[in-house]
């Protein structure tokens, strides 16, 4: 989609994060209009994220670009300014650009960006509008302030590994960097909160996000489970803690997911299966009994989830109304007619050539989230930005 309009048009962000999540943030943000100038340190080649790869996109030549797709997975509509801020000339830029931004958004180490004269105190004192959102492991504050944060590590301390693997196996991190990716959108709802306060009062202020926070946050029914009853949650493969069945079941020729939410639904599904009687064993007639007695339960549905195709059974509860669907590999997911339908792979033009790219899942009737730029090659608008009178004008 061509075009600069979206409902954050005019909205100026500097970003001087790496990795996801504030990547994350200020992709959604450029998605939704606003003009992002990503700041990247010339001495390391930029975010570290462009040398994580394979694969990478090759030009014509077949030589290899520094858009890995781990990078373009969180980077598109943004120019890409190179400045060194440890220099007192890349500092001074830094400074005139985010006299120019409404938001300022970095994820280093508390403290990190005092010592350049970049934290929130110090600009803040001539730019007292500024929203300045600082992403950190930990937060600003609390004894493990000063310690490094990664997702991974986020998804240990914050208890989500504990709850993701099978029963007796190992703790799991979830497959796609998701404490990042959550923390990236929490700190988009925070800056606009932020802006809009600004946008009334003139007032600027920090946003203190931690990625830690965030993961502990969206443990969500598992975490007040915890707090409710003192119990602490078991790992439950692809289980549910508090529903019956709502599982991933084997068939004859590969699995189905079952998410039977009620007790209609159970009676329907148990009729499907050619065991109706299920649905009036006190065992299992309603979903706290259920729940008493999953294994048992399961040790009669999974023999009989084997004797059906998985097509078969797709068609036959839909028809029922039992809430049911495959699992998909990513060709499957990417080949669909609903992915197609609703724009969530897109193609767009970079540098090198062509890229493909997941598409924004939000659907905007009047102000649509727009593709202007593809994903940028290490500094490639540094000039144009640091000669411009008005560096973000597109």
């Amino acid at each position: 989609m061509a075009g600069s309009e979206g409902p954050l048009k005019g909205v100026k962000v500097l970003d001087l994060s790496r990795i996801l999540a504030g990547p994350t943030c200020t992709q959604l943000l450029g998605d939704l209009g606003a003009s992002v100038i990503k700041i990247e340190n010339p001495a390391t080649g930029g975010d570290d994220t462009r040398q994580w790869g394979p694969p990478y996109v090759e030009d014509t030549d077949g030589n290899r670009s520094d858009l890995s797709a781990y990078f373009m997975a969180a980077n598109r509509n943004k120019k890409s300014v190179a400045i060194d801020i440890t220099t007192s000339e890349g500092q001074s830029e830094i400074r005139r650009l985010a006299s120019h931004a409404d938001i300022l958004i970095e994820n280093f180490k508390p403290g990190g960006l005092a010592k350049y004269g970049l934290d929130y105190e110090t600009l803040s004192k001539d730019l007292p509008g500024l929203v300045y959102c600082s992403i950190s492991g930990y937060g600003q504050t609390g004894p493990n302030s000063a310690k490094p944060g990664y997702d991974l590590m986020a998804q240990g301390y914050g208890g989500i590994m504990s709850l993701t693997g099978e029963p007796e196996g190992a703790p799991m991190k979830v497959g796609v960097g998701i404490a990042d990716v959550m923390c990236g959108m929490y700190a988009s709802v925070g800056i606009l909160a932020a802006l809009r306060h600004r946008d009334l009062t003139g007032e600027g202020q920090q946003i203190d996000l931690a990625l830690v926070d965030a993961q502990i946050a969206w443990l969500i029914n598992e975490g007040v489970n915890y707090l409710t009853s003192g119990s602490v949650p078991q790992r439950r493969g692809n289980g549910h803690p508090n529903i019956v069945p709502y599982d991933v079941y084997e068939t004859a020729d590969g699995h189905v997911i079952l998410a039977v939410g009620n007790d209609s639904q159970f009676g329907r599904f148990c009729g499907y299966i050619g065991l109706p009687e299920l649905a009036d064993d006190p065992r299992f007639a309603t979903n706290p009994a259920r729940l008493e007695n999953r294994d048992a339960l399961n040790a009669v549905l999974r023999p009989a989830m084997q004797k059906v195709d998985t097509s078969s059974a797709i068609n036959a509860l839909e028809e029922l109304k039992v809430p049911v669907g495959p699992v998909q590999s990513l060709d499957q997911v990417f080949g669909t007619e609903q992915v197609a339908a609703r724009q969530m792979q897109i193609a767009m033009q970079a540098d090198p050539g062509k890229v493909q790219l997941i598409g924004n899942p939000l659907k905007l009737s009047r102000t649509p989230v727009t593709y202007r730029t593809a994903p940028p090659v290490f500094g490639a608008d540094t000039r144009a930005v640091l000669d411009a009178e008005n560096p973000f004008e597109d």
